[in-house]
């Protein structure tokens, strides 16, 4: 069971750590998120919607009472990185601005997968 949450903590602090640094942008805009934003084809009057999503989604990781919460704050930043991915290769970006995006589902993935695994490992009867 330590080991699971150990390795549930370490995805889901990246994960948190990683989405709430790519909200900052959001919630102080500057020229080049703004640029990155255009580039993509979005105006910057989506910044702060998503980072104010990226906040909530952090926060409903973070609290362990709401697991329905939880699993759509994981479906929002799947959706978030999958458009991500999207928007760069639709405007013929290279891999190289788009693969570090690769590292988010990893985060995304393994906080999932750890998260379900220590629920089953709590719902198991405790032996001494």
């Amino acid at each position: 069971m330590k080991k699971v949450n150990t390795f549930y903590w370490i995805f889901t602090g990246l994960l948190s750590l990683g989405m709430l640094l790519s909200a900052v942008s959001g919630f102080v805009p500057n020229p080049k998120s703004i640029a990155m934003m255009q580039h993509i084809g979005f105006g910057p009057h989506v910044l702060p919607l998503l980072s104010f999503l990226k906040v909530l989604g952090v926060i409903a990781l973070l609290i362990q009472r709401f697991p329905l919460l939880k699993e759509w704050a994981y479906a929002g930043f799947t959706f978030d990185l999958l458009g991500a991915i999207y928007s760069f290769i639709m405007v013929g970006d290279p891999a190289s601005n788009w693969a570090p995006i690769l590292l988010g589902f990893v985060l995304v993935f393994g906080s999932y997968i750890f998260w379900h695994k220590k629920l089953a490992l709590m719902q198991q009867p405790q032996t001494i």
